[in-house]
């Protein structure tokens, strides 16, 4: 429970701190303070309850008609309480909802979290930010209102009901036991706090299990939406594979988890409902039955056995709190561990043990590119091929070779200043650094965005964007830049989407570029084109090239050797990286 609690407190303060909180605390206050008025025309509802009862006992019809029109207007008061309470609380809802949101974010996209707490690549990775980002924000945001709301109210309404209940409770009870007689005075009120005690401990015995099963079907339904958005986002593969058997044996997978959790959980809520249901059907009439011995001995007329009757009720319901909402808790403490865990791994991205973190990041002095003493290993601690020491100057090219899976990519993010496994010095030029992958991105925003991504559209301009495009062969997709979001770049093939990258570098200009392959699909003639293009535009960047061709157009470039290389059929293997300067016309 400590554990608990100190997770809420921790997501709370940081829903409801920092500039204009005093607003949200503003609407806290009025969104209590009419929860406070409700709890007083409750208190007067009760003090009805006698006088109206009374009257249908003494056939007072003018009595009676009266107090119906007070009905009306205590109903109408608790109405116009509970609809304004709820209208605010739902503005406070979606500002606190908001404020946790933008924190989360900050956190999971600061330092580069989102990349190093992927699985394969931290040894605790977290699962389904999307979902706890989108979805647990809310929910941790909405429960902490409701319960924080309704908790608060309670505790005041208690100490209201309960001195209600405790003046109308005088008479005691009385009853003999093994030759004994007992006398229990206001015997109301303690069979009130005894019976919910008891009710609380038996519910939260029973409902137990719940709170691990709401994590875990949490998890298993992002897990399914996830798999859907892959189809979605992966459209023209699947298709041309003819995967539609695969994918839905995928989805049946998934959708399998949920439902075995799903009849866990439920099997688990059936058990918790066997007690609380009843529970919630008898608490308003159990104190009339508490109270029947007063009545029949005379102590207490119908009236007054109706407005104890209403008191005990209220004091039950006020203490069932715990009861009625531990479904909700269990969903609010499983919220809040998910929401804490994913906050911490972007706090500290956790290390794999005996793995060194030693790639060391400085600026080069001067514009050029400085790398020494570089080996760099996975995740896992497997050792990559060695980097020879290399040292570039403005407008210098590198081409980075080697065969699959040896470390290219691995090497550039090292580059990037991603990759932090293994040691080294890599010395950076004061620049921009742009890095284009293999397969570029696509924004569902539209083709603009692709084109000029990080940058903001806005301050690139509608001729900047057209002109890059028309220079690397997209012209015939200039009229794409006016269809609304994913319209824009629908049917884009890979080699296309390599061109829209390659936009990018025309606009935002970088001083050291670094291409993963990112010429890849095109043809050789095209690569070249394009790539001397660059050199032209670019003629002071360093231009890093990983790729399993030399890449013509960028003239003269050094290469790096990852790896065994063949040099012809009859050459020896070569086990160890080289560094050679050549050219390419």
């Amino acid at each position: 429970m400590r554990v608990i609690l100190k997770r809420i407190f921790t997501l709370t303060r940081l829903a409801a701190s920092g500039p204009g909180s005093w607003y949200g605390y503003l609407l806290y206050a009025v969104v209590l303070a009419f929860q406070f008025a409700e709890v007083w025309v409750a208190v007067k509802m009760i003090a009805w309850s006698k006088t109206f009862f009374d009257a249908l006992e003494l056939r007072d019809a003018a009595t009676a008609l009266t107090e119906m029109g007070h009905f009306a207007i205590l109903v109408g008061a608790s109405s116009a309480c509970h609809l304004a309470s709820d209208w605010l609380r739902k503005r406070l809802l979606l500002f606190l909802r908001q404020r946790l949101t933008e924190r989360v974010e900050d956190a999971w996209l600061s330092e580069k979290t989102y990349w190093h707490l992927r699985p394969g690549y931290s040894p605790e990775p977290v699962d389904n930010p999307d979902q706890r980002i989108a979805q647990d924000c809310r929910l941790f945001v909405e429960r902490l209102l409701i319960e924080t709301l309704d908790l608060t109210t309670n505790i005041v309404a208690l100490v209201s009901y309960v001195a209600v209940l405790w003046s109308l409770s005088s008479f005691p009870l009385a009853f003999p036991l093994f030759g004994f007689d007992v006398v229990i005075p206001r015997y109301m009120v303690w069979a009130a706090f005894l019976y919910v005690a008891l009710s609380s401990v038996v519910t939260h015995l029973l409902g137990r299990p719940i709170k691990n099963l709401v994590f875990a079907q949490e998890k298993r339904e992002a897990n399914f939406r996830h798999a859907l958005i892959q189809i979605r986002e992966s459209a023209d593969e699947i298709a041309q594979a003819s995967g539609e058997t695969a994918e839905r044996r995928r989805l049946d997978g998934r959708f399998e988890a949920i439902r075995q959790n799903w009849f866990r959980l439920i099997n688990a809520e059936l058990v918790l409902g066997l007690f609380v249901r009843p529970y919630f059907s008898t608490v308003l009439r159990i104190p009339t039955f508490l109270a029947l011995p007063a009545f029949f001995a005379g102590a207490i007329t119908l009236g007054g056995l109706m407005q104890l009757a209403s008191a005990f009720s209220r004091v039950t319901s006020t203490m069932s709190w715990f009861i009625f909402s531990y479904r909700d808790l269990a969903e609010f403490a499983a919220v809040s561990e998910r929401l804490d865990l994913l906050l911490k791994a972007s706090t500290a991205h956790p290390p794999t043990p005996d793995v060194p973190r030693e790639v060391r990041h400085g600026k080069s002095g001067t514009k050029g590119l400085r790398i020494s003493g570089l080996t760099l290993t996975t995740p896992q601690g497997k050792s990559l091929a060695p980097v020879p020491d290399v040292q570039l100057s403005p407008g210098e090219a590198l081409w980075v070779e080697g065969p699959s899976g040896i470390g290219k990519s691995t090497f550039l993010s090292a580059l990037s200043g991603l990759w932090p496994y293994g040691k080294g010095q890599i010395d950076l030029p004061e620049t921009t650094l742009l890095a284009l992958p293999q397969v570029p991105r696509v924004f569902p925003e539209g083709l603009s965005h692709a084109a000029t991504y990080p940058l903001d559209p806005a301050s690139v301009g509608r001729d900047a964007v057209e002109a890059a495009l028309t220079r690397v062969g997209l012209h015939h997709r200039l009229s794409a830049l006016d269809l609304p979001e994913a319209e824009g770049y629908a049917g884009l093939s890979v080699g296309e989407r390599q061109r829209l990258a390659l936009a990018r570098v025309l606009v935002a200009r970088p001083g050291l570029l670094v291409l993963d392959e990112a010429t890849s699909a095109l043809d050789a003639e095209s690569e070249a084109t394009l790539l001397a293009l660059l050199r032209r535009e670019l003629p002071e960047a360093i231009i890093v090239c990983a790729a399993h061709r030399a890449p013509a157009g960028l003239g003269t470039f050094k290469t790096i050797s990852l790896g065994p290389k063949e040099a012809s059929a009859s050459s020896a293997v070569h086990p160890f990286p080289t560094l050679q300067s050549g050219a390419f016309a």
